[in-house]
C-alpha cells in the first residue's frame, strides 16, 4: 500500500523503517528540515525497559501539591482556561489509584519489553552506532521513605517477569563508583539492569538514512495542513505544498497529534507536557555516570552518552510554549552537582521539548473509526524506550496482520 507516516522524530521514523520492511510504499512527512529535531531531538538518553512507570500513581496528588512549592521541583504547573489541560488533568487524576496503577503499568512494561526485543533486533540488522550502552537504569533514594515507597514498582516489577535488584548505599555505589563522592546523601537504589542509554537523536538520523536506503521518501520542510477523508476512509494528506494521497495514514505527530484529528471529531486525550535538558561535556571520567542515574528526589535522569553527560526531567504543563526558562536550567544543575560535582557545567547546552502524555501513562496504537487511519502516539516521556515495539505493531496492524503481542488495549478505544 501507499502509507504516509506524519512526523519524523523517533516514533515517526521507526514505524516507516518497520512499514517499508513490510512491503509497503512510504512517505514521511514533517515541518522541519530533518529528523528528529522537536521532542527526539536531546531528550534524557533513557530507553528505560524496567524503569517504566505512568506519572499517574496513588499518592502522586499530595506529593503534587507539595512540589508546587519546592525551589527544585518535579512539577511546574501553570494553569490557563484551556479546556483541553483541564480535562487532561482531570482524567490523570482520576488514574491516580492502586487498581489503575496496575493496570496501566503493566501495559507499559508489556510494551517496553516488546521494545528491548525489537531494539536489540534493530540493532543486529542495521549495526546503527547511537552512543548506546547496556548497564541499566539506578533509581537513586536520598530517603528511606523513597526506598519504602518502591516496593509497588518491585511488586510490577515481579509480576511481569522484569528482572530488578534492590541495593543499599554500597550496592548503588558497586554500580555507579562515582556516587562514592556523596554517599551520606544516598540511601539506596532500585536497578533494572535490562535498561539501556543511547543518543535517541543520532539513532533516528542513522534509521532514516537506512528507511531511505529502503525506499522510504522524507518530504522535510512540509507543513501537514488536514488529513482527507471522504466516505469514512482516509484518502490522503493535505500539505501546504500539495495533496497527497495515500490507502493509510499514520500519525505520529507526538503533542500536535490531536490537534490535527479534532476536526474529524477524534479526542485524542494527548497534551505537551514539557522537559528540559542540559548536555554536558565529561571533564572528568572518574566523577560521571557509567549508566543511568534517576535522582528519585527531582526525578532528574542523569545520562551517560558516549564523552558526554545528559541531565533531564521535569514535567512543566503549560500548553504548547517551549520557552527555555532559567529557573529549570538551575534545577536541573543542582541536581546533577549534588550528585556528580566535579563537571563544567557552564559549557552545558540547554533545550527543551514537548512531550504527549496521556493521562493514564500508556501510548496509543492502533486504528480509528477512520478506516486506513492509525495512530502512534502518546509515549510521554518514553517514546525513545517504545519506539522500536511500537514501530512492530503498527506495521502489522497496519498491514492487517496478528500483532506479536495483546495491542487491543493500546488503541484509542480504550476511552471510550
Amino acid at each position: 500500500m501507499k502509507v504516509i507516516v506524519l512526523g519524523a522524530g523517533i516514533v515517526g521514523v521507526t514505524s516507516a523503517y518497520q512499514l517499508a520492511k513490510a512491503g509497503h510504499e512510504v512517505t514521511v512527512v514533517d515541518r522541519q528540515p530533518g529528523s528528529a529535531l522537536e521532542t527526539s531531538f536531546a531528550n534524557a538518553g533513557e530507553v528505560s525497559f524496567g524503569y517504566c512507570s505512568p506519572w499517574a500513581a496513588p499518592g502522586i496528588p499530595m506529593k503534587a501539591m507539595k512540589w508546587l512549592f519546592m525551589k527544585h521541583a518535579p512539577l511546574i504547573l501553570r494553569p490557563k482556561l484551556d479546556m483541553a489541560m483541564l480535562s487532561w488533568m482531570a482524567r490523570m487524576l482520576s488514574n491516580c489509584t492502586s487498581e489503575r496503577y496496575a493496570i496501566n503499568k503493566s501495559r507499559m512494561l508489556r510494551l517496553a519489553d516488546y521494545s528491548r526485543i525489537a531494539l536489540a533486533d534493530l540493532r543486529a540488522e542495521t549495526g546503527i552506532a547511537y552512543d548506546e550502552r547496556m548497564q541499566g537504569t539506578l533509581q537513586l533514594f536520598r530517603t528511606e521513605q523513597q526506598l519504602d515507597a518502591s516496593a509497588k514498582d518491585v511488586k510490577a516489577l515481579a509480576a511481569d517477569g522484569i528482572p530488578y535488584e534492590v541495593l543499599d548505599r554500597d550496592g548503588c555505589i558497586r554500580f555507579e563508583p562515582a556516587l562514592k563522592h556523596v554517599r551520606d546523601k544516598i540511601v539506596g537504589g532500585l536497578l533494572t539492569p535490562k535498561d539501556e542509554t543511547g543518543d535517541c537523536f543520532k539513532f533516528t538520523n542513522a534509521l532514516a538514512a537506512k528507511a531511505e536506503a529502503l525506499g522510504v521518501r522524507f518530504a522535510y520542510g512540509t507543513t501537514i495542513k488536514a488529513l482527507d477523508v471522504e466516505a469514512g476512509r482516509v484518502r490522503g494528506v493535505i500539505t501546504d505544498r500539495e495533496r497527497m494521497s495515500a490507502e493509510a495514514v499514520v500519525v505520529a505527530l507526538g503533542s500536535y497529534s490531536p490537534l490535527l484529528l479534532e476536526p474529524l471529531g477524534i479526542r485524542l486525550p494527548v497534551y505537551p507536557v514539557k522537559g528540559y535538558s542540559l548536555t554536558i561535556p565529561i571533564t572528568d571520567a572518574s566523577r560521571a555516570p557509567e549508566s543511568t542515574v534517576m535522582d528519585e528526589t527531582y526525578k532528574i535522569a542523569i545520562t551517560r552518552l558516549g564523552d558526554r553527560i545528559r541531565v533531564g526531567g521535569m514535567a512543566e504543563i503549560s500548553g504548547y510554549t517551549n520557552d527555555l526558562g532559567l529557573a529549570r536550567r538551575s534545577t536541573l544543575e543542582y541536581s546533577v552537582t549534588d550528585l556528580f560535582p566535579g563537571g563544567d557545567i557552564s559549557k552545558a547546552s540547554f533545550w527543551s521539548g514537548l512531550r504527549p502524555m496521556t493521562p493514564d501513562g500508556t501510548p496509543v496504537i492502533g486504528g480509528t473509526d477512520v478506516a486506513g487511519l492509525f495512530l502512534n502516539t502518546g509515549h510521554g516521556t518514553l517514546g525513545w524506550t517504545m519506539s522500536t515495539g511500537s514501530a512492530r505493531l503498527i506495521a502489522d496492524l497496519v498491514s492487517g496482520g496478528q500483532p506479536e503481542i495483546d495491542a487491543k488495549d493500546l488503541a484509542i478505544s480504550r476511552y471510550g
